[in-house]
């Protein structure tokens, strides 16, 4: 038979034991609501910046195209100026390739700039997605260490049997 003091004891440790679940549960449960609204803010900071990457990319590009046709009518000007000047031969001639050449590798360059600058661009956008899904993962773990620490029904009854049966040798 069953001791009075064993009987409180196991129930005392139950009743503890399930009010501890209670609070993991809802410890864990503002967890998760943690992590949503982190993986939100998450979500629209990586939005954010990628739209701010995309616009300066863009601005860039129309900055570049300005910059090269600001370039040819240059060469054009120069080369209308050669024309005007009435002379021929040679020297204009060779005038007339280094202008060209000029405009050439100047639109090399910018084109060149364009690459670099867009491949920085896809490194820019990966940044943002490893930093979005570092702290998804972060956020998650958080979560699942949350719902980790959650006393199992099963081990709380153990416990309070156990808790009864010690205090009923004890008392015997």
């Amino acid at each position: 038979m069953c001791s009075i003091p064993a009987a409180i004891s196991g129930g005392l440790n139950l009743f503890q034991g399930l009010a501890m679940q209670g609070a993991a549960k809802d410890a864990a449960r503002q967890t998760a609501e943690q992590e949503k609204v982190g993986v939100k803010s998450a979500e629209d900071s990586k939005r954010n910046q990628q739209l701010a990457l995309a616009e300066q990319k863009a601005s860039k590009e129309k900055q570049e195209a300005q910059n090269v046709f600001a370039k040819n009518i240059e060469i054009l000007q120069a080369q209308k100026a050669l024309l005007a000047s009435g002379q021929a031969g040679n020297n204009i001639s060779l005038l007339f390739r280094d202008l060209g050449r000029q405009g050439g590798n100047f639109r090399e360059s910018i084109r060149q700039e364009l690459e670099s600058f867009s491949r920085q661009y896809d490194r820019n956008i990966q940044g943002t997605e490893s930093e979005y899904q570092n702290i998804r993962n972060r956020l998650r773990s958080n979560t699942i260490q949350a719902y980790n620490q959650i006393p199992s029904t099963g081990s709380i009854l153990l416990g309070a049997a156990a808790s009864g049966l010690n205090t009923y040798v004890a008392t015997n």
